[in-house]
């Protein structure tokens, strides 16, 4: 593993709302290395999105409290000034959010707006040039006809294909790190399967550091290296992608896991869920917040397990459940596969 290039350390954000102090994100750590896959899931709500975002400055306002740090290559972001985050957005951290369409300016040609971002940042390449370039970079991403598909608007192109320029337009610059924030929501499975294989190719190609950020564990088996599963603000489990597909220690993972359809096996009369829904984050239960979904909680849930190596071996497989080791192997099996049982 290459020495860490973006490493945050206890990432916490509050929102002020009408309803009261809000706790979107709390106590999130990571490191990100060149080359390499995170994979942030979880439900919707769970503080994924958030997470990302503000490592940008892009939940910066009055309303905000963000404490932690994050740091990119030693140089600390979320103390940065406005005008040194610009520097940073799109030249060396760079974001596909989840909707292409509200993302692009639907006035505007395609083409047009990838040289915009580039002249943003490249203040002595011209206009001629940075067409040039943003012709190759959209060639590079798959789209057919690069020389013609430049000057469609954003209607004028099928989701997929929004979706590879705003690739294009993250990777003009060859930033460092690519947040991929649910890239492939609302695609078809055959166009998902592209998409992946696009982002697999350019991190390998460009050593590019890579959030993932998804809801669909079968999009986060196809590429990443690390995940961090998270739920109500907090990760609950954080481990490699084997460690968290074939020994997963936290029973929402078990949960998640459990809710994957199985194409060898006979279809349920109904599929698998974790019954109930997560809770307000104006009103978290005590202790550990998956506990009122949760079948195996016991008196003890009532506190807050901290995040740590459990198991013994994998020092790098943390989670945040009292079971033990033993306890959970035993557990998570439901019918023949890792799930999570019905609750009570």
């Amino acid at each position: 593993m290459n020495e860490a290039l973006l490493a945050v350390r206890g990432l916490r954000v509050d929102f002020v709302t009408e309803g009261g102090p809000l706790r979107a994100v709390d106590g999130v750590s990571f490191d990100l290395s060149p080359g390499e896959v995170l994979a942030i899931v979880g439900e919707s709500g769970s503080g994924k999105s958030v997470t990302a975002q503000t490592i940008l400055g892009l939940t910066r306002s009055p309303n905000a409290r963000i404490e932690g740090t994050a740091s990119l290559r030693g140089e600390e972001l979320l103390a940065a000034s406005e005008a040194e985050l610009r520097k940073v957005r799109g030249d060396r951290i760079a974001m596909v959010f989840q909707d292409p369409l509200t993302s692009l300016n639907p006035v505007r040609r395609v083409g047009d707006q990838i040289v915009e971002a580039i002249r943003a940042h490249r203040e002595r390449i011209g206009r001629r040039e940075a067409r040039r370039l943003t012709v190759e970079m959209l060639d590079s991403v798959g789209i057919p006809q690069p020389e013609r598909r430049v000057d469609d608007y954003p209607h004028e192109l099928s989701g997929g294909m929004r979706q590879r320029a705003m690739i294009a337009m993250a990777l003009a610059l060859d930033p460092e790190v690519l947040i991929a924030d649910e890239p492939t929501t609302a695609l078809d499975v055959t166009i998902q399967a592209q998409i992946l294989d696009l982002l697999r190719r350019l991190n390998r190609e460009r050593d590019l550091a890579t959030v993932l950020i998804s809801h669909d564990l079968g999009v986060v088996a196809e590429i990443a290296d690390r995940v961090l599963v998270m739920y109500a603000g907090r990760v609950v489990e954080e481990g490699a992608l084997d460690e968290i597909f074939y020994d997963p220690q936290h029973p929402y993972t078990w949960g998640l896991l459990g809710s994957l359809t199985r194409l060898d096996r006979d279809r349920p009369e109904r599929l698998p869920q974790i019954r109930g829904a997560p809770p307000s984050l104006l009103d978290l239960p005590a202790g550990c917040t998956f506990r009122p979904r949760c079948p195996h909680a016991f008196g003890r849930c009532t506190e807050l397990p901290d995040l740590e190596a459990r198991g013994g071996e994998a020092a790098g497989h943390r989670d945040r459940c009292w079971l033990t080791p033993g306890e959970k192997r035993e557990r998570r099996a439901v019918g023949g596969r890792i799930g999570l049982e019905e609750a009570r």
